[in-house]
């Protein structure tokens, strides 16, 4: 689903216009970045739990040469899915 389909459905849904639920999701989206930044962690209730997870620096091969190489540290996002969500699609 892109985010216009998104945008027209939830308006649909909350006879919202779609100018007020782009906002609303631009804020939305804000805001969850900023806590990832500082928390590391959150919480969306009934769809599940985003984490913001450190990988440290590490040693790689390039497939082709099969030369050593450094691959840089990075931060990962993982999703857990909550039981209400799981048990919605299921």
């Amino acid at each position: 689903m892109s985010k216009l389909a998104l945008i027209a459905s939830i308006a649909t849904k909350t006879n919202e216009s779609q100018a007020t639920v782009t906002r609303v999701l631009d804020a939305l989206f804000s805001d969850v970045t900023e806590r990832l930044r500082a928390d590391n962690e959150v919480l969306l209730p009934s769809i599940g739990k985003l984490k913001a997870e450190d990988k440290p620096e590490r040693t790689g091969r390039n497939p082709r040469t099969g030369e050593a190489i450094t691959i840089a540290a990075k931060v990962t996002l993982k999703f857990v899915a909550a039981k209400a969500l799981k048990d919605a699609v299921n």
